[in-house]
């Protein structure tokens, strides 16, 4: 699930309810599964260091499955086939993460950068541009 996606997940809950009901954003990630939950939690780390550690880059989307489908186990997640655009450029990403036990806080993340990704492979990797 993509930040968007996360985004109107999260309007969709809280439309109709008023002050007193509304759900914090932690409150809407545990209604997700849990394996979801860890996923898009570790896709926000790694959009995140990869626009503060890299110049000039400012992540907007990212497909954990875009060339292999990523492996969870417990509250860990390995993403070695991930893409990551910024801009209408896609890039290659791999990244390891760990969340606490209910996937909201990270204990640990790595990732690696990799090369762009050419236009021609975008539409079997299941990427879009903006």
């Amino acid at each position: 699930m993509r930040l968007a996606d996360l985004a109107l997940v999260a309007l969709t809950l809280g439309a109709g309810l008023t002050g007193a009901q509304a759900r914090s954003p932690s409150e809407q990630m545990m209604l997700l599964e849990p394996s979801e939950r860890i996923e898009q939690r570790c896709n926000a780390r790694a959009m995140g260091e990869v626009g503060r550690d890299t110049k000039g880059m400012k992540p907007d989307e990212l497909v954990a499955y875009a060339y292999h489908d990523p492996v969870i186990k417990g509250w860990k997640i390995k993403a070695p086939g991930a893409a990551i655009r910024s801009g209408n450029t896609w890039y290659h990403l791999a990244y390891e993460c760990e969340t606490e036990h209910d996937g909201i806080d990270v204990k640990s993340f790595t990732y690696k950068l990799g090369a762009a990704i050419p236009n021609s492979e975008w539409g079997s990797h299941y990427l879009v541009g903006q």
